[in-house]
């Protein structure tokens, strides 16, 4: 990250990155805001890992744009699919699922995007259950 004259810039190249299998994230904080290149290396719908959350849904909201690939959210029952070159809002209170070779960048509030990704990573672990 660098910052110029007051503004900050995150590049992919040399934001902090985490390799969770299906999943990777390039990612840096700003100013209360998390910046976050995502790329979904397989199908995945992101349902059962956000169970524990307030109605077992996304409760950050995010802003974004997607490069490849696509995704659906799912608000309040209504699915929207997003391709290459659309950019979004999307609400707290969402499902999330994503073609295999899906990217995208999205902004959020770094306090809730925190608060979800800790328990997405308990439920992951949840999931692959004990070590044998």
């Amino acid at each position: 990250m660098s910052v110029k004259t007051g503004q900050a810039q995150v590049s992919k190249q040399d934001a902090r990155h985490d390799d969770y299998g299906p999943v990777e994230s390039w990612h840096e904080e700003v100013d209360d805001h998390a910046i976050e290149f995502v790329t979904f290396k397989e199908a995945i719908d992101s349902t059962p890992m956000l169970k524990g959350l307030p109605n077992d849904q996304c409760h950050c909201p995010h802003w974004g744009y997607v490069l490849k690939g696509s995704v659906t959210f799912t608000v309040d029952g209504q699915e929207e699919v997003l391709k290459p070159g659309d950019a979004f809002y999307v609400p707290p209170g969402h499902l999330q699922r994503a073609e295999a070779d899906t990217e995208y960048l999205q902004f959020s509030p770094a306090k809730e995007a925190a608060e979800v990704e800790e328990q997405i990573m308990k439920n992951m672990e949840a999931m692959q259950g004990p070590p044998t």
